[in-house]
């Protein structure tokens, strides 16, 4: 009876031992599992979202800026549209209409570009908001402002009256000063976000360009 007391008192010993060493072990080893699957994470979403946002900066850099700098109306209207809601024939497509709808989108649209930039933006947060995804969200949000305005600047060149964000009619000149101050602003908006997003990548992912 005694013996068998002094088995189980050093079987539970040996158990509870041995908890504490796997809890040990599991602490010293969580940093480097963590590390590990933050980078697979990255290299992940870096795949899905950035070659949308180096697409969308070439776009800007190349198709819009030469929209913009011939006053092509139409043109930049295309460029910053968003696609149609989701209408009934989507539905009965096999994917939703999703494929339809994304070619209908503009080179820098917030369903091509943007959507893109914030969702990477989040990434290089876990538990709470890093001060790297705050930065890249804000910078997102100032182009959001400036493809708006660039659409409805462009709407409104194109109308008899003015519409949107430009109810007081505005001459052709002026649209064009206000269109040229927009895309400036947007191309610093793409570039700081750009900046912040290579700040500590690491050298194992690309770099992304700016425009």
């Amino acid at each position: 009876s005694t013996t068998r007391l002094g088995e189980s008192q050093t079987t539970r010993t040996e158990f509870v031992s041995g908890l504490v060493i796997a809890a040990a072990s599991s602490t010293l080893l969580t940093p480097q599992v963590a590390a590990a699957r933050g980078r697979a994470t990255l290299e992940q979403a870096y795949d899905r979202y950035v070659p949308r946002i180096i697409d969308g900066g070439a776009f800007y850099k190349n198709e819009l800026y030469g929209a913009v700098a011939k006053g092509d109306w139409k043109a930049i209207e295309l460029a910053t549209q968003e696609p149609p809601k989701k209408s009934k024939s989507d539905r009965a497509l096999a994917d939703g209409g999703i494929a339809r709808r994304a070619a209908m989108a503009g080179g820098f649209s917030d369903a091509r570009v943007l959507a893109a930039m914030d969702l990477f933006a989040s990434t290089f947060s876990e538990s709470s908001i890093s001060a790297k995804t705050k930065g890249m969200k804000a910078e997102v949000e100032t182009l959001r402002t400036v493809v708006k305005s660039m659409q409805a600047a462009a709407v409104a060149a194109q109308s008899e009256g003015g519409g949107g964000l430009f109810a007081k009619k505005q001459s052709k000149s002026e649209l064009a000063k206000e269109i040229q101050s927009l895309y400036v602003k947007g191309g610093n908006a793409y570039n700081q976000y750009c900046y912040l997003l290579n700040d500590g990548l690491p050298i194992s992912l690309k770099k992304v360009p700016f425009l």
